[in-house]
């Protein structure tokens, strides 16, 4: 049965420009104005977050658009203290929308007296008071069960492969889809199915946290344009010798398609001077002007997924729909054509 009230977003101050691209695409699904509602989210001189929310939320379906992207620890306080302010309004539900989840790499004990911080932050999230969290393609699928509350796990490979049908029209035989490493077969495999193309693995061995020491192609891609598909680009070290590796091996073209462009230290500089042709990311994190200005960086933008799954979830109706890139064909109107 449909919900009586409105879903109302509130966003932090992580990436304000996809929260009102998320109201403006509800607008447009709603057929009337969803704006973001009115707050502060304001730092006091010590850094200290405080948060005031100026309209009346009392029982209301309230969600809370905050990736825990970089600085981490600040977005993610920003997300509990505006989780927190929304619980003492006595907002009858509220979902967290983590576009992108920050610590999911800290998803398990690699080796003795380290910390599960994905779990933590689990924790953390669903003591804050917050019912529900919608993001979008955790490092670790498992993290899922991490929470004692329900999370909704988005996934960017539809979208990915509207951009590839799109982009590469004439061209998807030539077509090749690498995981970066050995661990990230599965999200490979996924792309690949998608696009009806064959997949390799770059198996890659490090000597220490930070460098990489070998790789290797496992399958043959001569004559093959490439299509490296991961979830994380950090400081794309791994990903720029990937492209290296698959060029020395024959490999006509490179392209990367990687779900969160965290992009931090010499990132931008080295893609930019990368073999690789484009590399595509989705606007999880919001992007600086660098990786904006870089002419081989391009992204495509999440708002009307995550519009289109707010709704769902305030309608009461299924989520997993929209993990069907024919589901999302009418979702991304203008943008691509299929066929």
């Amino acid at each position: 049965m449909p919900a009586m009230t409105e879903p109302k977003l509130i966003a932090g101050n992580a990436n304000l420009p996809l929260a009102k691209s998320i109201a403006r695409r509800m607008s447009m699904h709603r057929g009337m104005s969803v704006n973001l509602v009115d707050a502060r989210v304001e730092r006091f001189n010590d850094a200290e977050i405080f948060v005031e929310v100026y309209e009346n939320v009392r029982g209301e379906d309230m969600y809370i658009i905050q990736p825990t992207s970089n600085p981490a620890n600040d977005n993610l306080m920003e997300l509990l203290i505006m989780a927190d302010a929304l619980r003492r309004s006595s907002a009858d539900r509220i979902t967290a929308v983590i576009p992108y989840f920050g610590y999911a790499r800290q998803d398990r004990r690699a080796k003795a007296r380290t910390p599960i911080t994905a779990k933590l932050v689990a924790n953390m999230v669903t003591e804050a008071g917050i019912d529900r969290v919608l993001t979008l393609d955790l490092h670790a699928a498992q993290i899922q069960g991490f929470f004692d509350i329900p999370v909704d796990n988005l996934y960017a490979s539809p979208v990915f492969a509207l951009d590839i049908e799109h982009n590469f029209k004439g061209q998807m035989d030539d077509l090749m889809v690498i995981s970066p490493d050995v661990g990230g077969v599965a999200r490979a495999r996924e792309l690949a199915k998608r696009i009806n193309a064959p997949l390799a693995i770059v198996d890659k061995r490090r000597e220490k946290a930070g460098e990489v020491a070998e790789m290797i192609v496992i399958g043959n891609v001569e004559g093959k344009k490439c299509i490296i598909v991961d979830d994380i680009c950090d400081t794309a070290g791994t990903l720029c010798k990937a492209a290296e590796v698959l060029i020395q091996h024959g490999a006509t073209e490179v392209h990367s398609y990687i779900s969160h462009g965290v992009l931090s230290g010499p990132a931008v500089e080295r893609v930019q001077n990368s073999v690789m042709k484009s590399l595509v990311i989705t606007d999880s994190i919001e992007p600086t002007e660098a990786v904006k200005s870089c002419p081989n960086i391009r992204i495509v933008p999440t708002a009307p997924m995550f519009a289109q799954a707010i709704l769902n979830i305030w309608n009461g109706t299924s989520v997993s729909s929209l993990f069907e890139t024919d589901t999302l064909v009418p979702i991304y109107e203008g943008m691509y054509q299929r066929g």
